[in-house]
């Protein structure tokens, strides 16, 4: 894709997350702040924080897990480990996901079961499994690329399959 490509992505990616029920009455979502050639979320942090949203950013440790930091705008973002850029100020933990409405999580694909492939470091399965045993619901949402919508993913047992995928081109839902 060509810088202007991902950049009218990331436009439209942030119009349709924005319109999403579920981003629409969250009080508090965890997000990410894409780095590289990920379908953008910067305009999306800006905008949910706009509307008095509480942003939640990871913050990657030393075992792969996440902790979380308040996204408080692009100014307050420092470059840490893998070349991530994570929220400077007072982290909060990482149980502090489980009062999130929706978490967004990135991935390589999501298939037509709701299955996410991530990157292989864990971090998202270690959330969604602290999520799952905390015993909250979060609506869980994968944002792609449109061609990232797949027919299948390698599947592990761990796996917890998203509630829906964000693409520039749409909305796709799972049971």
């Amino acid at each position: 894709m060509t810088a202007d490509d991902v950049e009218a992505a990331e436009s439209a990616l942030g119009r349709r997350a924005l319109e999403l029920p579920e981003l629409a009455e969250a009080e508090t979502v965890a997000a990410y702040v894409s780095v590289g050639r990920e379908p953008g979320t910067r305009a999306l942090l800006d905008a949910l924080r706009a509307r008095g949203v509480r942003v939640l950013l990871p913050v990657l440790l030393p075992d792969n897990d996440l902790d979380w930091g308040l996204y408080r705008g692009a100014g307050h973002l420092v470059r840490a480990a893998k070349g991530l850029l994570e929220p400077d100020g007072e982290r909060l933990g990482p149980d502090a996901v489980t009062a999130a409405d929706a978490v967004l999580l990135p991935g390589l694909a999501v298939d037509g079961r709701g299955l996410r492939l991530g990157r292989g470091g864990g971090s998202y399965d270690r959330v969604l499994a602290r999520l799952e045993r905390a015993g909250t619901g979060p609506s869980l949402v994968a944002l792609l690329y449109d061609d990232e919508v797949v027919a299948r993913v390698p599947e592990e047992p761990h796996d917890h399959p998203v509630h829906a995928v964000i693409t520039p081109g749409g909305v796709h839902r799972f049971g």
